[in-house]
């Protein structure tokens, strides 16, 4: 009876592949894997291969992921470039779906307060001066920012802030701050503003409108000039 494959290598034009079977047990594809390797690729003088790695359904542990590439990499002219899985772990997706939330909140933010969640934020309230909101993703006020909004403060750079009234002390996106004016003319008024990250990597203030061109994928809501 033929021996079933546990390791496939496929070359391709930007290196080699490996495909894992992902229904064997770890020490036999560890063990076959060394074989290969070692029957396949000497250890020469030739240029640097990059090597992907695609494990399927399988689960790989930090541990074995490194104990892989040192494997691999024992050969001087081959590199792991990507590991590549179908599957993660619990916490993995946990936090994935955390992330992709939008978190609802009606209050007043006031001074002193500070306001985080992963995700997007909705806040269906005021953030008045010395209060602070901070979101992995977008913040969406629906009242007056006056206080300090962080977007995207684990940094994620397209992230953006909209407010009805956009008066804040502060703005901060990613790593990126922008300080508010000296003073506001309270006779102005104030329409629905978005503040985004341009491509001189300043916070800059906008109509709401632009948000639509510059982040189509921000919301799947259909309309509107």
């Amino acid at each position: 009876m033929k021996k079933s494959q546990n390791v496939v290598m496929k070359g391709t034009k930007d290196g080699l592949t490996l495909h894992l079977n992902d229904r064997c047990s770890y020490e036999e594809l560890l063990e076959e894997l060394q074989e290969k390797i070692l029957l396949d690729h000497q250890d020469d003088d030739s240029p640097l291969i990059s090597v992907k790695i695609q494990t399927g359904n399988r689960y790989l542990t930090d541990q074995q992921i490194n104990q892989i590439k040192e494997l691999i990499g024992s050969k001087k002219n081959l590199i792991v470039e990507d590991v590549s899985m179908n599957v993660v772990s619990i916490e993995e997706a946990m936090r994935w779906k955390q992330e992709s939330e939008i978190i609802t909140i009606a209050s007043i933010v006031r001074s002193g307060q500070v306001i985080e969640v992963p995700g997007d934020l909705l806040l269906v309230g005021d953030v008045n001066p010395g209060g602070m909101v901070m979101a992995g993703g977008n913040i969406f006020i629906m009242g007056s920012l006056k206080g300090i909004a962080h977007a995207g403060c684990y940094g994620n750079d397209e992230a953006v802030i909209v407010a009805s009234k956009m008066v804040p002390t502060q703005l901060r996106i990613s790593n990126c701050l922008n300080r508010a004016p000296d003073e506001y003319s309270e006779d102005e008024s104030h329409e629905m503003e978005c503040a985004y990250i341009n491509e001189s990597n300043q916070i800059v203030v906008d109509r709401l409108q632009v948000l639509k061109h510059l982040r189509p994928n921000i919301t799947r809501f259909k309309g509107g000039q």
